[in-house]
């Protein structure tokens, strides 16, 4: 009776016990280490915890949210449109030529300083501070003649032997340079006399020291005839109207 009178007494709690296991026990397959029912759900006891297995046995933790957020993308790599290894968004010179070597900000070498960039330079390690041309290489920087030698005579296209003797010193100093000039010759009169007379005049003057350079052998010439606009002294006088009768050689 003793032995019958246990059992009577432990059915019940057995029987609650196994309906709470059954129930966790069939609630469906474990994805990852908790538990979810039979349509994907999370299993939670009364008191919100979500079930786990650890070890073999299920119990309940009291947070299992982490683990049900699907996990945030991955930021996209940042761009580099031309391939040069700096970002769009730090390259200031964007398009580069494929494996040309650029600065920290995108832009294409230039070692020397010339503003040619190295795989346009075909003179590399010009002197700093010296004119060059589109190659990189240095050429003569621009020549005034007649302002400190000697002048053009009022209305005339002659040069003076001091005007020769300062274009035989241009003539060196473009056979010094490895690069290839191309002067353009630009004469100008003073303010003496009709305005088209003195176009005309000026023309005349570029065209005698384009000639003269040509005879020693300098090609690539052009010449333009700036009559008497833009004077550099004043032609109320006659020191400044003597300045003002020049030639100007600009290289490019």
């Amino acid at each position: 009776m003793q032995y019958s009178n246990i059992k009577t007494v432990l059915a019940p709690v057995s029987l609650a016990v196994g309906l709470t296991l059954g129930g966790v026990a069939s609630a469906g397959m474990t994805h990852g280490p908790y538990l979810h029912d039979s349509s994907g759900k999370m299993v939670f006891n009364g008191a919100s915890k979500c079930w786990k297995t650890v070890g073999g046995i299920n119990k309940a933790v009291p947070s299992c949210g982490d683990q049900v957020a699907a996990p945030e993308p991955a930021p996209a790599a940042p761009k580099d449109s031309d391939g040069d290894g700096v970002v769009d968004s730090r390259d200031e010179c964007p398009n580069t030529p494929a494996g040309v070597a650029v600065n920290a900000f995108g832009c294409p070498k230039d070692s020397d300083g010339d503003g040619v960039p190295d795989f346009k330079d075909k003179c590399p390690g010009t002197t700093k501070g010296v004119k060059v041309n589109a190659d990189g290489c240095e050429i003569a920087n621009n020549i005034v003649i007649n302002t400190t030698t000697d002048y053009f005579d009022f209305d005339s296209a002659v040069l003076k032997p001091a005007m020769k003797a300062a274009l035989d010193d241009v003539v060196a100093k473009l056979n010094s340079t490895p690069g290839e000039e191309q002067l353009e010759i630009i004469g100008y009169t003073d303010s003496t006399g009709p305005a088209a007379y003195n176009q005309r005049l000026s023309e005349r003057r570029a065209q005698a020291v384009a000639d003269y350079l040509a005879s020693k052998g300098i090609q690539n010439l052009s010449i333009k005839g700036m009559g008497e606009s833009n004077p550099i002294a004043d032609n109320s006088t006659r020191e400044g109207r003597a300045k003002n009768r020049r030639v100007e050689i600009r290289t490019k």
